[in-house]
This record gives structure tokens, C-alpha cells and sequence, in this order.
């Protein structure tokens, strides 16, 4: 019988079994928010190959962003319909994105809007789950650290698809640059949040108005926070089971030595 985890009992809810599935998921994750980031620019074509390439990379990240926050939902009631309306929503999001291919294009204003206001609300929903895992997964190890970089990641694509909706509602809130056509849109402002979070600013994308500059501000605070409190997080986490390993080996090491010396004792007197 497997030895409970050394902060089991302060997150119940998080069984060795669990827990394991959980952390497995966290690489898979890490791709899947890195390659949409990376392949953006490629589905910039205007055409419909580039429309289905972007919808088969956000719907393979929502399909994981699914499978990786319902694996920390609970028994209770509230957070069984709470994750049942997430997954469902996500679907939702997921059958909206391609819409787009099947006409062939987002000329339709409206259908632009739908999209990415669905995407913005899931990431950001998205984006809250995984902090909240992050802060309760019990111990650390390269599996939570990709974790953790996955979201780094997704704050800053989530960040673009939040810039992308800011813009289609109130054009004018983004000074894009050299921007060829409507489709290059969300890379354009994906390569906005990036920089934003990354305290880099070029000033070749910059706020063009109220709304840009309050969305600037938001971003990079939430990063800042992001950053200061998950370091903060994990680093503490890190040192109290590194803490409670050690006692529990100390305590394996008291419960040994007795019987070791028993034994001895008994061998002693045989002798004799």
C-alpha cells in the first residue's frame, strides 16, 4: 500500500492517483499553448486552409484546457455542474471556431465578434482554473514547473484574444503598425501581449485610445502578479515538502533502528 503524499491531508483532494493524472497533463498543455503561439502567423492566409489551421490549433488547446482543469474539480455538487458548464462552454467555443471555415472567411462582423468574445471568456476562465491548481497541487516537480509554464503561456495568448475582441468592438484601440490584411489581427495583437508581459515594449504596436491603454495596464499588472505570486507559491510549497519528506524519513529511520538493535540483541544471545 502506497505511503500518502506528505501534504495530503491539507489538500484531500488531491489523491496520489489523482494527483499523478493531473501532473501528465501539464506538458501536453505546455505544447499545446506554445504551437498556436509559434504557428500563428501561418494561418494569416486569407483563405480557408489558414482559417481550419487556426481552428484545429485552438480546438486541440481546448480540448486539453478541458481535460487538464476537469481533473481538479470536485465531488460536491456546486463544482460538479461548475465543471460540467465550463466543459460545455467549451465545446461551445470550440464548434464557434469554425464557423469561419465553413463561410469561407470573418467577413461577417458579427461572427468575428461571437468568436473571439467566446474564446476571451474561456481563456480568461481558462487561465483562473489553472492559477488555482497551481496554488493547490501539493509538491513540485518538472511536471508542475511545465505547468507553470504553460501558464505563463496562456496569460499571454489569452491576453492577444482579449486585445483581438477589444479591437473588433472598438476599432481604433490598437496602433497595429504595418498591418497587410484583417487575418494577420489576432498574431499581430498575440505579439502585443507577449511584449506587454514581457515588460519589453517595442512601441511598434501601441494603445490608440482610452480602452487600449486601460487593457495595457490590466495585462501587465496581471502578469506581474502572475509571476511574483506563483514563484512565491511554488518556491514555499517546494520547501515544506522538501521539510516533510525529511521528517518523514526520520521518522522511517527511528521506527528501524529499534528493530536493528533487537536483532543484534537477539543474535548476541544465541551466541551465548
Amino acid at each position: 500500500m502506497s505511503s500518502p503524499l506528505p501534504s495530503e491531508q491539507r489538500w484531500p483532494g488531491f489523491s496520489r492517483e489523482r494527483l499523478g493524472r493531473l501532473e501528465r497533463q501539464f506538458l501536453p498543455l505546455l505544447i499545446t499553448v506554445l504551437v498556436p503561439v509559434l504557428l500563428l502567423p501561418q494561418t494569416a492566409t486569407g483563405h480557408r486552409a489558414g482559417n481550419a489551421l487556426l481552428a484545429v490549433l485552438i480546438s486541440v488547446l481546448i480540448v486539453q484546457s478541458i481535460r487538464t482543469i476537469g481533473l481538479a474539480g470536485g465531488a460536491k455538487v456546486g463544482m460538479v455542474w461548475r465543471q460540467r458548464t465550463y466543459t460545455w462552454f467549451g465545446w461551445l467555443v470550440l464548434v464557434s471556431l469554425w464557423l469561419p471555415v465553413v463561410h469561407d472567411g470573418w467577413e461577417l462582423p458579427a461572427l468575428k465578434a461571437t468568436v473571439f468574445s467566446g474564446l476571451s471568456l474561456f481563456f480568461l476562465i481558462t487561465s483562473v482554473g489553472l492559477v488555482q491548481i497551481l496554488a493547490r497541487v501539493p509538491r513540485v516537480n518538472a511536471q508542475v514547473m511545465a505547468g507553470a509554464a504553460a501558464g505563463y503561456l496562456l496569460l499571454g495568448f489569452t491576453g492577444g484574444v482579449l486585445a483581438t475582441a477589444t479591437e473588433v468592438f472598438k476599432p481604433g484601440s490598437f496602433l497595429l503598425g504595418h498591418l497587410l490584411n484583417h487575418q494577420l489581427l489576432l498574431d499581430r495583437l498575440t505579439y502585443y501581449s507577449f511584449v506587454t508581459i514581457a515588460g519589453l515594449g517595442y512601441g511598434d504596436v501601441v494603445p490608440g485610445n482610452a480602452f487600449g491603454e486601460r487593457f495595457a495596464i490590466l495585462l501587465s499588472v496581471s502578469s506581474t502578479l502572475y509571476v511574483a505570486l506563483l514563484v512565491g507559491l511554488l518556491l514555499g510549497r517546494f520547501i515544506a515538502s522538501q521539510e516533510a519528506l525529511i521528517l518523514e524519513e526520520d521518522s522511517v529511520l527511528r521506527r528501524v533502528t529499534p528493530l536493528t538493535f533487537e536483532s543484534n540483541d537477539d543474535d548476541k544471545s544465541e551466541l551465548q
